[in-house]
């Protein structure tokens, strides 16, 4: 499965003057992580958009938005946002913006330990 390379490029002009934005290739897509949490993503030509649990309600009230259910059921504090819901720049600069805010909230993530 294939994603959208324009839409990844445009999400990398929005992140451009972040610091610690790393990219990783999941779930037949691209994501986007920042304190090695994933916070956006593109799959297919849609926004993978982690908005967390207090925001989740408030993005499915708006357009173009879904409920994330890449595993068969939906993940709270995860929403999909169809391409028409990223047409612009500003909207798209939005969702990521809202993203990585709600990442920066989570606590620092424990170093993996080496397998022997």
């Amino acid at each position: 499965m294939a994603y959208d390379e324009g839409l990844a490029e445009r999400i990398r002009d929005v992140v451009i003057d972040r610091h610690a934005v790393t990219e990783k290739k999941m779930f037949g897509g691209i994501a986007f992580m920042l304190q090695d949490y994933m916070f956006c993503g593109v799959v297919e030509d849609t926004l993978m958009a982690r908005v967390g649990p207090d925001n989740h309600q408030e993005s499915l009230a708006k357009q173009h938005v879904r409920e994330m259910d890449f595993t068969g059921r939906p993940m709270k504090g995860y929403v999909y946002v169809d391409s028409d819901g990223i047409e612009s720049d500003d909207q798209l600069a939005y969702w990521v913006n809202l993203c990585a805010q709600f990442v920066g909230t989570l606590p620092p993530k424990k170093p993996k330990r080496k397998k022997m």
